[in-house]
């Protein structure tokens, strides 16, 4: 069993990654750190977690834990890694990877001239719904996709629980960082291409100040596909996935979701022809035991830390066109 420290135990550790570690057959959650103390040994308690740090650099370098989750505030991110890389410990990092591309391929970097593994929690990559849909892209059974569209949103109000959604300092921007990196990110693996060229207008209101409340993004994929990318902080929960091709179209309204049956249809003609259901429901255990076997040499991570750095670069360039009004291009990652 991998033993996993966590970085930063707050909301998305409780609500999702302690669920899955219940789940996990490969490794386990054996420590946490949070910003003090008193807290950390109350999550410890709470959860049954051997090891309390009030640091990451305390948590990396305990000989107890094997590897790290991070899952601290996207500001956060760097130093995090930064510190788990210099304890020479595998990282897996929560998404965004970091607050900008450089941060990223700083990130990259250290981990690769340490030879120390390093991936980013892109969860949706590990979900059958996502997966079911690329294999038959894959397998042509929509011909050539045309057009892909990835749309959430969720109602991320004062009163969401990340209270630090709405600092720009803190989170980097808004919807379209926090799930438009998801959308994204879901798009390039389904569709196995890359990102070229992105154009991006957003929404603002009283709550969200300089940071976006909803945005929609045009991708643009080097083998031509057209991709919508919708995401706001407030219109209810909603994840639609819909890939257009030359022969058919695959559809799943909740393609994005952890929480519920998931049905895939393909549709010819106005006819759904085909229908399945899937779960989603052990996603996360299945990357975190990916990642535990990536560190014991027995496979490989499907999200290794470049992609993180790939997304970031069609972030940055997201931001920039909605600075400049224009279409950006996407410095692509070697």
């Amino acid at each position: 069993m991998v033993r996993f420290g966590i970085v930063g135990f707050g909301l998305h550790a409780e609500k999702r990654m302690m669920p899955a570690f219940s789940m996990a057959k490969k490794c386990q959650a054996v420590a946490l750190s949070r910003r003090t103390m008193e807290k950390a040994k109350q999550s410890s308690a709470k959860w049954s977690i051997p090891l309390a740090f009030d640091s990451a650099e305390a948590l990396a370098r305990s000989p107890e834990v094997d590897a790290v989750f991070v899952t601290t505030p996207n500001y956060c991110h760097i130093q995090d890694v930064l510190t788990v890389i210099a304890a020479g410990k595998p990282v897996l990092c929560e998404k965004p990877l970091a607050m900008s591309a450089a941060e990223c391929k700083q990130m990259v970097e250290a981990a690769s001239k340490a030879s120390v593994p390093f991936g980013v929690a892109h969860i949706f990559r590990f979900e059958d719904s996502v997966n079911k849909i690329r294999d038959r892209i894959a397998a042509g059974q929509i011909g050539k996709p045309i057009f892909a569209r990835s749309e959430f949103s969720f109602p991320g109000n004062a009163d969401h629980p990340r209270e630090w959604l709405h600092d720009m300092s803190v989170a980097g921007g808004g919807p379209i960082v926090d799930i438009g990196v998801h959308c994204i990110d879901t798009l390039r693996y389904i569709l196995q291409d890359e990102v070229v060229k992105v154009s991006a207008t957003a929404m603002h209101d009283q709550l969200s100040g300089p940071m976006e409340a909803a945005a929609a993004l045009l991708l643009e994929f080097s083998r031509g596909t057209l991709a919508t990318v919708n995401v706001s902080f407030r219109a209810a929960y909603r994840s639609p996935l819909e890939i257009v091709g030359t022969d058919g179209t695959l559809f799943a309204m909740d393609g994005l979701n952890v929480e519920r049956p998931i049905t895939l249809q393909l549709i010819r003609e106005r006819e759904v022809i085909d229908s399945e259901t899937v779960s989603n429901a052990s996603a996360y255990a299945i990357m975190l035991d990916s990642f535990a076997d990536s560190i014991e040499g027995k496979s490989s991570y499907r999200a290794p830390a470049e992609q993180g750095w790939r997304n970031q670069e069609i972030l940055d360039a997201a931001y920039r066109s909605l600075q400049n009004g224009s279409t950006e291009t996407v410095l692509q990652v070697k």
